[in-house]
């Protein structure tokens, strides 16, 4: 072979060799400029996710929006602005037994099994009237919705009759049906509803169960937990008449037995 020929495929050689590393090149420019484009989809879509996700979370829930209603539909037998004021017993009675309670709250549960019984017959004997205020602080501490939907379904009993309302309350608060603290069953409609079972007035009234599973009155039982919130009590079950605490005799806690209740009450009805 010649020189001259040598030489030639030498350059032919050097040239291709040239042109496959510019094919190369490109090749691996693409790549990164397809790997780069690849990473700012990713982050823009993981981005994009967390603002959804914080949008979300900062969107009101249902109890949180429903409180903020300025249109509020108050069951039948109430009073005062937006109906939150629930006052129980015959027009001839001159004092009123204020009941500040939380239905989930299990001391509540104690008392009103102890002692639901006789101020029940209290108040149908004209002895005094009951002004009840319901809770929801519970629901606040354990991030639940029972306190709120149990005091929803008082009103729905409510709407009922005043009857209706304290066998429903007694019903929830009995050993039976009352759950745990740390149990958020009342959040279940389909549990509110079997309790009321138990309550003939309520077992299979159409109506009261419409107004449970539509939540008819849960921009109202908001407002009565509001009232409670304002009302400057700090636990629940309190007792108050005439704007004074009725406790059991010797300590600064609502009367748990029906002997530190009567005891309470005569003395607060100045008896």
């Amino acid at each position: 072979m010649s020189k001259r020929n040598s030489q030639a495929n030498k350059a032919a050689a050097r040239e291709r060799l040239r042109q496959e590393r510019e094919r190369q090149a490109k090749k691996d420019k693409v790549r990164r400029q397809l790997t780069v484009a690849g990473t700012a989809v990713v982050v823009l879509a993981i981005a994009g996710g967390i603002g959804y996700g914080i949008m979300q979370a900062n969107k009101p829930g249902h109890w949180e929006a429903v409180a903020e209603q300025s249109d509020v539909t108050a069951p039948k037998n109430t009073v005062g602005e937006n109906g939150t004021t629930v006052s129980i017993g015959k027009d001839s009675a001159k004092k009123t037994l204020e009941l500040y309670e939380d239905s989930r709250c299990p001391v509540c549960a104690t008392f009103e099994q102890a002692v639901g019984e006789t101020v029940e017959k209290d108040v149908a004997a004209g002895k005094y009237k009951i002004r009840y205020v319901g809770a929801t602080f519970i629901d606040d501490a354990t991030n639940g919705e029972g306190s709120k939907n149990a005091l929803s379904a008082l009103g729905a009993a409510l709407n009922v009759s005043p009857d209706a309302f304290l066998a429903y309350k007694s019903a929830l608060y009995s050993a039976e049906f009352h759950p745990k603290e740390n149990d958020d069953k009342f959040a279940k409609d389909s549990y509110l509803l079997q309790v009321a079972d138990s309550v003939p007035a309520l077992k299979g009234n159409e109506e009261f169960k419409k107004n449970v599973e539509d939540g008819t009155f849960d921009a109202w039982a908001m407002k009565m937990s509001a009232t409670f919130d304002k009302s400057g009590v700090k636990g629940t079950p309190t007792l108050k008449m005439d704007g004074k605490n009725v406790t059991a005799e010797g300590s600064d806690n609502a009367p748990m037995t029906v002997q530190e209740f009567t005891t309470a009450i005569d003395k607060a009805l100045g008896g």
